[in-house]
Parts: C-alpha cells; structure tokens; sequence
C-alpha cells in the first residue's frame, strides 16, 4: 500500500508529530500535578465517606438489634410480671371467698343457735303456761268439787263432765 496518495491530514507530518507530542506532554504534566491528585483526592474522600456510611449503618443496625433484644427482655419481664399479678390477684380472691364463706358459716351457725335458743324459751314458756293453766284448772275443779257437797259417785262424774264442758268452751 502506497500511503503517498492518502490526503496530509491522514499522514501527518514528523514536526506535527513533536507538537502534538509536546502539547500532550504539557497536558500531561498539568493534569499529573493538579488534576490527578484532586480526583484522586475526590475519589478517597468518597470512599471515606462510603466507608463511614456504611460503618454508621452497621453500627445502627447492631443499636438496633441491641434494643430489638433489649424490648424483648422488657416484654418478657412484663409478661412475667403480669403472670405474678395474676397469680397473686387469684390467690387474694380465694382467701377473700375463703374468708366470705367462713363468716358466712359462722354467722348460719349462729343464727342457728338463737333460733334454737329462741324457741327452746318459747318453747319452756308454753310449757311454764300450759302448767299454770292446767293448775289453775285442777285448783278450779278441786275448789267446785269441795263447794259441793256431792252425795253419790253420779252427782261426782256429771259434776267432772260439767266442767270439763266449760273449760272446752272457754278455749
């Protein structure tokens, strides 16, 4: 292949080869000595900055898992807590049920002994009265039969019969 019939700007020429070669020298050495250490520093500091991210983000994730664990034994302690109240709650009622129930038999027991208190007094006095009238009944059969004079066993029994009568009667 014969490159002389290809146009210049195809075939550059050895003095635009050593100018285009000085100038990107030049550029070269401004970006080596201002540009590549600022991105070069821009880029570590990004990276720092990555870093420390995700060094915070870790650090959050374990707060947040310590307080994960520390709500948990919280929620167990409460619950705990709860079962102890709860506990203690039922006992408290039984005692007090227990309590209710013997003053409940004590107070039964003893309004049983005065209903029988009561009614054995009743129960002497209607005694007590039923003698005094069955008394006052023999003194006032015994007074009528001495006032008589009853001459015969007849006379004696109609006289009993009489007031036997009187005494039904009068009830």
């Amino acid at each position: 292949m014969d490159f002389s019939k290809l146009p210049a700007i195809l075939t550059p020429d050895l003095g635009l080869l050593f100018w285009m070669l000085l100038a990107f020298a030049v550029v070269f050495f401004v970006l080596a000595k201002y540009g590549f250490p600022a991105i070069v520093g821009m880029v570590e500091e990004r990276n720092r900055y990555i870093e420390d991210s995700l060094k915070k983000a870790h650090e959050a994730q374990e707060r947040l898992a310590n307080i994960e664990k520390e709500g948990e034994s919280i929620l167990q302690e409460a619950r705990a807590k709860q079962a102890q109240i709860l506990k203690e709650a039922a006992e408290t009622r039984d005692a007090i049920v227990e309590q209710a129930q013997e003053k409940a038999r004590a107070e039964g027991a003893r309004l049983l002994e005065d209903a029988r208190v009561a009614i054995d007094q009743e129960k002497k006095a209607a005694i007590a009265d039923i003698r005094q009238q069955v008394a006052a009944l023999s003194v006032g059969i015994a007074e009528k039969v001495l006032k008589q004079s009853l001459k015969d066993d007849k006379a004696q029994m109609d006289l009993i019969d009489r007031m036997l009568d009187d005494v039904s009667t009068d009830k």
